[in-house]
Formats: structure tokens, sequence, C-alpha cells
């Protein structure tokens, strides 16, 4: 039994800790996994002996009976021993599909491809081992530290002598597969690496990228899509196989891999990802980078479902929950985990997420791309993107500002000449104010996208400078005539569809049709009314949602 403690060294004595156990005894614990394993490899007893059981003969004397996770995945004592073979194993059946020398002579084949398999068993192996090194203290009974840098943690154990020994977990922990290369020179002997790159320069190199996580963007990588594809079965598999964790849903950490190794595929291969051009998912600005969502998690989704991988969530909440509690995303603040951002191509506000750091995404693309001259986040009551009229409200000349001054006041300021417009009267103060508001659309995320951007152009009208407004307020909310859908290249019954699905629809009447017909511009139209809980810029209390309207 595994209990956690905060202390590196201070331990309760209720705390069991582990029994020493010989190599032996815990690769007969895992006989069948094994067995199966030697099935596949398809070789003599004297080959798979010095050729496999070695490999899992070192793993087992560094791992001992340590778990992969404090109360996640494998979370039992010989936890990090029973992943490594179940991957190891689902890896190296995954080689039988696949050809990895595709492009060399059926004699380099013959000799490059048992080492190929040989290589995807490792790196199935030892795919996890890094925790070892980030996630786990452990200690004997006199308190005294192992390092799993020097030694493997059954020669420590032999070495003191001791018969017990104790486990704690690292607060706050952070993944760094990076850290497995350290630990593979007590799995992986120098005489099995020497065969791996004889004949080659390309095995142990995607082999060391599997382990340390460090993508090979330049060359497909068919090793290590084996190796991932199965870790993800296994843990599913491990999850499913618990009872005790029905009905609640456990998100590891084996989540954020994929969804993070998915983010920098697409920005390196997908041409929607293209840093900062016209109808990009990726915006770089001065104040962080941004992924248009939900649209940057559909292509996510695509990938991740080409590669087949079990367990990986499908629905854009479900990314944005992992990746926001794995501090890859930002949230704006405790109730909108997305942004509003404003691109300079776009007509209207778009909803995105924020990266914590540009490194995320930009990791292995050289140069990495600049951020622009300006900041892409726009909140309600914030001055309209547009280019501003700040320049024009403070004239040199009094005709310059008359359009902003009360008809009162204007034969006052053509005396003056223009010689004291920073002097206005009291009544001209709320005139400045309105102009400088700004409205934008505040959707739910699970609106359709296309639905968001026709609503969103609608209401940014109702900015300064943005043209004559295409809707208007009433007393419910704000009025959108169906022909400004119907203009936008949408099917007006779609389109009510989608926002009554997300509640974002007022009927004229309970349980009514969601369309009426109001004045706009002089002339009886039909429409709908948007709830102004979704339109940030609107003063809430100067509506009323249940009441209809009085003509």
């Amino acid at each position: 039994m595994v209990i956690p403690s905060s202390a590196a060294n201070t331990f309760s004595s209720a705390d069991p800790g582990f029994a020493v156990q010989t190599v032996d005894e815990m690769l007969a614990a895992n006989a069948d996994i094994i067995a199966r394993i030697k099935l596949c490899y398809g070789a003599d007893r004297e080959s798979f002996e010095s050729d496999v059981l070695a490999l899992i003969h070192r793993y087992a004397a560094y791992v001992h009976l340590l778990p992969a996770t404090a109360d996640n995945y494998f979370s039992a004592p010989g936890g990090l021993l029973r992943l490594g073979l179940e991957a190891g194993f689902f890896s190296l059946q995954g080689t039988d599909a696949h050809i990895f020398s595709g492009r060399s002579t059926i004699s380099t084949r013959r000799l490059l491809e048992p080492r190929w398999r040989h290589a995807t068993f490792i790196a199935g192996l030892c795919c996890e081992v890094h925790r070892v090194l980030s996630h786990i203290i452990v200690t004997d009974a006199s308190g005294e530290v192992w390092s799993g840098y020097v030694q493997p943690l059954t020669a420590w154990l032999e070495a003191r002598g001791t018969a017990r020994y104790f486990l704690s977990w690292r607060p706050q922990a952070v993944e760094t597969r990076s850290l497995g290369v350290f630990a593979l020179p007590h799995v992986v002997s120098p005489e099995v690496l020497h065969y791996l790159s004889e004949d080659n320069a390309i095995i142990v190199q995607h082999l060391m990228a599997s382990i340390g996580g460090m993508p090979v963007y330049r060359d497909h990588n068919v090793l290590d899509n084996l190796v991932r594809r199965s870790l993800a079965l296994v843990i599913d598999r491990n999850l499913t196989a618990n009872a005790d964790r029905y009905g609640s849903p456990q998100f590891g950490s084996h989540l954020e891999r994929y969804l993070v190794d998915a983010l920098r595929r697409l920005a390196n291969s997908n041409s929607a990802w293209v840093c900062n051009h016209d109808k990009s998912r990726v915006w770089f600005g001065q104040d962080g980078l941004f992924l248009l969502w939900p649209n940057a998690a559909d292509d996510i989704r695509k990938l991740l479902e080409a590669d087949q991988l079990p367990g990986i969530p499908k629905a854009a909440e479900t990314m944005l929950e992992v990746l926001l509690a794995a501090e890859v995303f930002e949230a704006q603040d405790a109730a909108h985990p997305t942004w509003t951002i404003y691109p300079p191509s776009a007509k209207t506000v778009l909803e995105a997420v924020k990266l914590t750091s540009s490194a995320i995404l930009f990791a292995g693309i050289d140069p990495s791309p600049a951020a622009l001259e300006m900041k892409l986040v726009r909140r309600a009551g914030e001055t309209d993107p547009s280019p501003p009229p700040a320049p024009s409200q403070r004239p040199a000349r009094a005709g310059e500002q008359l359009s902003l001054i009360p008809s009162g006041d204007s034969s006052s300021a053509t005396k003056s000449g223009g010689e004291r417009p920073q002097k206005p009267t009291p009544p001209e103060a709320p005139a400045p104010t309105a102009l400088r508001l700004s409205f934008t659309l505040e959707a739910p995320m699970r609106l359709n996208p296309v639905v968001r951007d026709a609503l969103g152009a609608v209401i940014h009208t109702l900015n300064e400078g943005a043209g004559p407004a295409q809707g208007r307020t009433v007393s419910q909310g704000f009025f959108v005539p169906i022909s400004e859908i119907e203009r936008r290249g949408l099917q007006p019954s779609m389109a009510l569809r989608a926002l009554a699905d997300v509640g974002m629809l007022v009927p004229a009447q309970p349980n009514g049709p969601p369309t009426l017909t109001r004045d706009f511009n002089g002339t009886p139209t039909v429409g709908i009314v948007v709830d102004p809980r979704f339109i940030a810029g609107f003063d809430l209390a100067g509506f009323s949602v249940q009441d209809a309207e009085d003509h």
C-alpha cells in the first residue's frame, strides 16, 4: 500500500512500506505477460532470453515495485513494472503491421527490421520510466534517499541490506519525459545500443526521441507512433478494469502529452495553423499566444482519431478542462476559461484559448514566429478594435467636432473658433462614454461556429464606426432580422435551432415560436430576439426578458 507523504524524509510509523523482493520473484508475478511477449517476439528460447528477457530483467531491477501513479492508473505496487511490460508487448505486436525501412532495398530491410522491432519494444518498455526521476522519492528506514540517476533501486537496496523501503510523491510534480534518457543506461546495455546503431544512424535516434518525448519533425517516427498508441490502450484498459473508478473518470497526465503533441504537429504541418495568417487558428500578439476555439479542438480531434488512440477525449470542453488542469492553457478568470480576441483579418471578435507559453506550441519550429505589434484580447467595455475614433474626438478645429457636440452648443463652439474644446459642459460627458462602449458576442462555446460568426458580425455593427446597425434593442433583448441571417448565407431554420439549443433566444410568448415581428428602420420585420446576457456591453438592468415588448 502506498501512503503519500508531503515530506521527503518523514514517514508515519503506520506506513508498512514495500517489502524487498528479488527480480525473479517480480518476474514470476508477471509470467503471463512475459509469455505473451515471448510468443510475439517469435524467436527461440536462447535468442529471447538474450535479446528480450535480459532487458526485462534490467528494467525490473531498476523500477522494482514502484507504482506508476499515486492514485490513478497502475497505482498498485509493481504498477510501473506491469505498465512497461504491457506497453512493450503491444508496441512489439504493432510492428507486425508496419515496415520501418520502406525506402531501403530488400537486403537492407532484412537487416534492419529486427533491430527496429527490438528498439520498439525497448521504447514501449521504458515509455514511463521518467516517472522514477520526476515523481517519486524512495528512502530506507533511516531516511537515506535513493538516487535513480546513480543506480537501479534493486542494487541500492542490496547494498544497504534493507528489508523494506518507503515511498512518497513529490508535490506538484511536472511530467518531464526527457528524464527518461538518464534512466535508459540502467536498462539498456551499451552492447544493445551498439547492435541497434550498426549499419544505420536512425534507429537509436528515433528510440531516444520516443523515450525523451522529443518530436522528430523532419522524419516520420513510426516507432513512437506505435508506443503512443500502445500506451494509450494500456492505460485505458487499466482504468476500465478498476471497478472502483466507474462513474469517476480519471484524467491523468497521459492525456496531456497526446494533446500537446497534437498541437505541435498541427502547428508544424497544417496550413490552417500558420501563425498570424489570414483565417489561421493561431494568433500571436503582444498579450500572448491564442488558438481559436473550438475550431482548434476539432482539428485536434481529427488528428488523434487518425492516430487511433483509445481513451482520448473528443469533446472540446473535455480537452479544454484537461489542458487547463495541466496549465497548458491559461483561463481568463475563474468564470471564463476562454478569451475573446480580435485578429487583424477578422470581421468580429472570436473565441480563443490562451497558451501559458508560446514555447509549448513552437517547440521544434525554427525560427519561431514573431508576435504582432498589437494586443489581441478584447473585453467588454474596451475600445472597439477597429481604427480608434480618439483622434477625431480631439480636433484642432471646431468644425471637426460638430457631430460629437449637442446641437444646443454648436453655436458657442463655432464662435469660440475651436479655442476652448477642452472645457465641455456637464451635459456633454455621456456622449464620449457611449462612443467608447464595445459590444461583443459572448456565446457558449458549443454554439455552431458559423452561426457564432454571423451573429457576432451583426452585433459588431452596434459599435462606433462599424457602419449602420443591423439590429436593434427591444425590451427583451437584441432584435436581429431574419434577413440578416440569410444575407450571411445561413439557413434561418438551422441558425434558429443552433441558438435555441444553447438557450440564447427569447421567445415572444412562453412556448411560442422563436420569431416575432418588430419595427426595424420603419418597416415591420420578422426576426429573433437574442438574450442580452450573451452580449457584452449592454446594461442588463434596462431589459426585461420575461415581459413582452409593448407598443
